[in-house]
């Protein structure tokens, strides 16, 4: 049965997210601002749950129509074949977000979506009551200068929740950045890396997965997989041919911090991810960063500042940052910030830059060859 699929993601990341599903084999792959629409079977459903680095869920789109009125919305929900997806005892709870349109007020199209969902199943299931207390099947709406599109989330907890990370710092950065500027970066696990602001250590473990080609989603679960209608097999499947694709080699990847507490708390997560071993971890001060190897790659987040005395401080942290960088010559260096002031604290404009964001973060990514 083919299925169309919608995989939403940080602005930003719809290309690197696009290309990640060609490579799994989506078809029909297209990107739009903030999500990637593609089509495949029941197992690329759960092949994308898996091994996507970059998207934060993956929905099963169930109808698109215009929506100017409640009526409109009503009834195009209530056409949709919902009995398909949705058991007579299964919870549906209803989400979504409107812009640029006439029916403006979300919790009123919530109440709409939910009847006419009700109403559907009434009518095929002859219920009267639903007790909701089975698996979960939520139900997501989107409307767009007065397009509906409804949606069933599929995965239930974002897909940035590798389940590494129960620790983090206090401007903890995505997994699906992290895992993105470092694709971003182009390291495949040859050379040297090194995140020299490790805090929570995301980068540098999201470079060890990388590295391994381990799939991100091995070790967490996912709300489809208690779904009747879609074989439990096919997810064992997909997570068998997952693991039969990772490699395993020499990595020289590096990760250090002023705070010796943050590199602590980096050393666990890295353990729980199963990569501790392959990142050397450290205390250290990057503004007295140096390597002895010849080349490398910096992949970073410092501080931003968000406070005027801290937007100071962090210019003055990317001014000795930068000094130290370039005394190491033959390093690229990819840093994330939202300071407005970036290239002229560095003390060098960047040979390339990247708009994406870090929650709702507006960030650049400095790019240095």
């Amino acid at each position: 049965m083919e299925l169309e699929l919608c995989a939403p993601c940080l602005f930003g990341l719809e290309g690197p997210l696009g290309n990640e599903l060609r490579h799994m084999d989506m078809e029909n792959v297209r990107g739009e601002n903030g999500r990637v629409y593609f089509t495949g079977d029941e197992s690329a459903l759960c092949r994308a749950n898996i091994r996507s680095r970059f998207a934060e869920r993956i929905l099963l789109v169930m109808g698109r129509f215009e929506a100017k009125t409640f009526d409109a919305l009503f009834e195009g929900t209530k056409a949709l074949p919902w009995e398909n997806y949705i058991p007579r005892d299964a919870a549906f709870p209803v989400k979504g977000w409107s812009l640029e349109s006439a029916l403006h007020s979300v919790p009123d199209c919530q109440k709409i979506v939910k009847k006419a969902v009700v109403e559907r199943l009434k009518t095929v299931y002859g219920l009267e009551w639903f007790s909701e207390e089975g698996e979960s099947c939520p139900i997501q709406f989107a409307l767009m200068r007065d397009e509906a599109v409804l949606y069933l989330d599929t995965s239930g907890t974002g897909l940035h929740k590798r389940g590494y990370r129960p620790a983090q710092g206090t401007a903890p950065l995505r997994e699906t950045l992290a895992a993105a500027v470092v694709d971003i970066a182009r390291y495949r696990g040859r050379g040297d890396f090194c995140d020299p602001f490790c805090g929570s250590g995301t980068i540098a473990i999201e470079a060890a997965l990388a590295a391994l080609n381990r799939a991100p989603g091995l070790g967490r679960s996912f709300l489809a997989e208690d779904w009747p209608w879609l074989d439990r097999g096919l997810w064992k499947r997909e997570r068998e041919a997952a693991r039969s694709r990772e490699y395993r080699g020499e990595y020289r990847i590096f990760a250090s911090d002023i705070d010796p507490r943050a590199v602590a708390m980096a050393r666990e997560n890295a353990r729980r991810a199963g990569v501790e071993e392959l990142i050397e971890f450290s205390v250290a001060d990057a503004r007295a960063f140096e390597r002895p190897t010849e080349s490398g790659v910096i992949c970073a987040n410092p501080p931003y500042g968000e406070r005027l005395m801290e937007k100071q401080e962090a210019g003055e942290l990317y001014r000795a940052f930068g000094r130290a960088v370039r005394a190491v010559p033959g390093w690229k260096a990819y840093i994330l910030s939202s300071h407005e002031s970036f290239e002229n604290c560095w003390g060098k404009k960047a040979d390339k830059r990247r708009r994406l964001y870090n929650g709702m973060i507006p960030c650049q990514l400095f790019m240095y060859f």
